[in-house]
Formats: C-alpha cells, structure tokens, sequence
C-alpha cells in the first residue's frame, strides 16, 4: 500500500477528526474525544515544562479555538436531546447529562482564562507560574473526568437507543455546525 492509501489509523490525534467520519456521528464524537484526550496530555506537558513545547502550545490553541465549542454543541444540541428523548427511565440518563452540561459549563467559563495563558506562553517562551500550572491541570483533569462519563455511560447508551433517522438528524446538525454540504 502506498501512503496515499493507508487509512487513518483511530486516534492519530495530530489533527482535527477526519470530517469523512461525520456520517458515523457517534464515531466522530468517539474520535473526538481521542482528540480531546490528547489535547489533556498536552496541557499536563505544558504545566509541566519549564520551556513549553511549541508545537502543544499551538495544537491546544488550536483545538481551543476551532474545534472545543463545535464538539459541545455537537453533544449539547444533538446527542443530549436526542438521548433524553430516546433512553429509557431505567437508563437514568437524565441525572449523567445534567452533570455534564454542568462540566461543560464549566469548561466554557474557563476556557477564555486559558486561552489568554496559552497565547502568553506561546508569545513569551516563558514557563507558567504556579498559578497557570494549576489552573492547567485542573482544566485536564475537568475535561478528562467527563471523557470518562461520555466514553463509558453516554456513547455505549446512545449505541443502542438512537435510531437511524436520530443518527441522521445528528450527522445533519454536525455537518451544518461546520457549514458542509449535508446532500453528499
């Protein structure tokens, strides 16, 4: 095989999500949130460094600033409802989304805060001060606790509850959050 041959392999993570998988939206969410794993290495690495690695500080800016907000509202205004709509009583799934709208709140307030930091460092060279460092890793740690929630509870239950036609909806709001053409 040649490389323009070789696929994707799952969780390369260099980039954003290989928007060929938005038609499999609960797999593009899946690979997102790959993504999102190794953009909290990234912050673990940057609160860590005496010299942050330049390459973590743009590739977290980076998903900060494109790709964060599109993957909330992909959960937020698609899968949420859908999954509410969908589960059953006995699934409890109400109680896990409040929760995570809470920690995504939480990460949306946040988010500015980090972002002011990061564009500094990356301007500066310089280390973060205690105070950056923490704040840093507790914005990983934060979105990793609620990868967890999503990867073990949310997308095993939406695997199972959504129909096609919730699918479709869901690939439709995703394409139209990122402005592509929904008739390919």
């Amino acid at each position: 095989m040649n490389s323009k041959t070789v696929p994707r392999q799952r969780g390369g993570c260099l980039a954003p999500t290989d928007l060929n998988l938005i038609r499999r939206p609960l797999e593009f969410i899946a690979e997102d949130h790959l993504r999102e794993r190794l953009i909290c290495a990234a912050l673990d690495r940057i609160a860590d460094s005496p010299l942050p690695d330049r390459g973590d500080l743009e590739m977290v800016l980076s998903f900060l600033e494109l790709e964060f907000s599109l993957h909330h509202a992909d959960e937020e205004d698609g899968l949420f409802p859908l999954m509410l709509k969908r589960c059953e009583p006995e699934d409890e799934i109400d109680r896990t989304i409040l929760r995570l709208q809470a920690a995504h709140r939480e990460a949306a307030l946040s988010k500015p805060e980090i972002l002011v930091l990061l564009r500094a460092l990356l301007h500066s060279g310089d280390s973060p001060d205690i105070e950056a460092r923490d704040l840093l890793r507790a914005f990983a740690a934060s979105e990793r606790q609620h990868l967890i929630v999503e990867n073990a509870i949310i997308l095993p239950i939406a695997r199972v509850r959504l129909t096609k036609d919730d699918l479709t909806a869901l690939t439709s709001g995703m394409q139209c959050r990122r402005g592509l053409d929904q008739t390919s």
